[in-house]
């Protein structure tokens, strides 16, 4: 039994080596890791570095947080979980201590241990790692390794129509069409909107959109842009707006689709400032960031296991782990082709 890692040794250039096997505390599982979505900050990080750059210019950077494969092992104290049983992870693993993890929005701990980023750099690209079993959800029969690997992207998108509130006979504007604007797209859907307009200039992704049930979707270069969301959403604007592209020109342009007393969420990760014209929405609009997920994996799960929410859908390629340096390569240089992409690391998919 050997382990590996894929390490960034520098922006542009994933290599893979030799790695120890590590030993679960009482409280924690192994892993043998079987599939690993590709995330858009995966694909940011190979391309750039990590958003948060280590202090130690030394420091190991892995890639990878969304993850499914087999329980190995098992730490004296984990009980609900044993050898051989078919899992996901939740990658951050917060303090337990702090007052946001104390009244329940650990997601927002300011000490969260979260993979591929700081403080650690652990990545999900590797053979076998241990996890807490706490954040450790088994499986239904019925769910693919690959659909469990995808739980992770879809309780963003589950959490972002929740940020909402009551989404029934809404309108909503989604801007932007990657794996989370198209997951928000689903979620949204399920939860009663009566209209969503998607918007993306890469047109694979917004026949995407269509196919998920949006009520239209727009390339967002097109001069007339704002004319044409606001012909189908009505004259004042969405009542939501959600930017899930991680980009200032998408969150400026957001803020000229939110209808008074509106809401505009950022759910995207969006690097740099913002400028923001508070004249254009001091009509009561609402902003609202948003931050990953807070108990929402369970809930995704279900909907996945029972057909509610095709996570399948957005998943257009597969790559084999060797091959993790040429996956990334394909994701930078191939939007036009690439949604959504899924590493195989034990060359299995059930």
């Amino acid at each position: 039994m050997d382990n590996t890692i894929a390490v960034l040794e520098e922006p542009g250039k994933m290599v893979i080596k030799p790695a120890a096997i590590p030993d679960p505390k009482d409280d924690e599982v192994l892993i043998k890791v079987s599939q690993v979505g590709m995330c858009g900050s995966d694909i940011h990080g190979f391309q750039f570095g990590p958003y948060l750059p280590p202090e130690d210019p030394n420091q190991v950077i892995g890639l990878g947080h969304e993850i499914a494969g087999i329980i190995e092992k098992a730490g004296k104290n984990v009980t609900d979980l044993k050898i051989g049983d078919r899992v996901c992870v939740e990658p951050g693993v917060p303090c337990y201590k702090c007052e946001f993890c104390l009244s329940g929005h650990y997601n927002v701990c300011p000490d969260v241990d979260f993979m591929a980023t700081a403080p650690n750099y652990k990545g999900a690209l590797t053979n076998y790692l241990t996890h807490p079993a706490n954040l450790t959800f088994k499986l239904p029969d019925n769910m693919s390794l690959v659909e469990g690997a995808l739980v992770e992207p879809a309780a963003v998108g589950i959490h972002a129509a929740e940020m909402g509130g009551n989404l029934v006979g809404k309108t909503i504007v989604i801007l932007g069409s990657g794996a989370i604007g198209l997951m928000t797209t689903m979620a949204a859907k399920l939860s009663g909107a009566s209209k969503i307009v998607v918007i993306d200039v890469l047109k694979n992704r917004l026949n995407k959109a269509m196919e998920l049930g949006a009520t239209a979707a727009l390339d967002g270069r097109d001069e007339d842009i704002i004319d044409k969301v606001k012909s189908i959403v009505g004259t004042y604007g969405a009542d939501l707006v959600y930017e899930t592209a991680g980009a200032i020109a998408t969150a400026k342009m957001g803020l000229q689709l939110v209808k008074r007393t509106g809401k505009f969420l950022i759910v995207g990760t969006i690097p740099g400032e913002t400028p923001i014209d508070f004249l254009k929405i001091n009509r009561e609009v609402t902003i609202q960031t948003i931050f990953r997920y807070v108990n929402d994996y369970q809930k995704t799960i279900d909907m996945i296991s029972n057909h509610t929410l095709d996570v399948l859908a957005i998943t257009d390629k597969y790559f084999d782990y060797q091959d993790t340096q040429k996956a990334f390569e394909f994701a930078v240089n191939n939007k036009s082709e690439f949604i959504k992409g899924v590493i195989t690391v034990d060359g299995t998919l059930k």
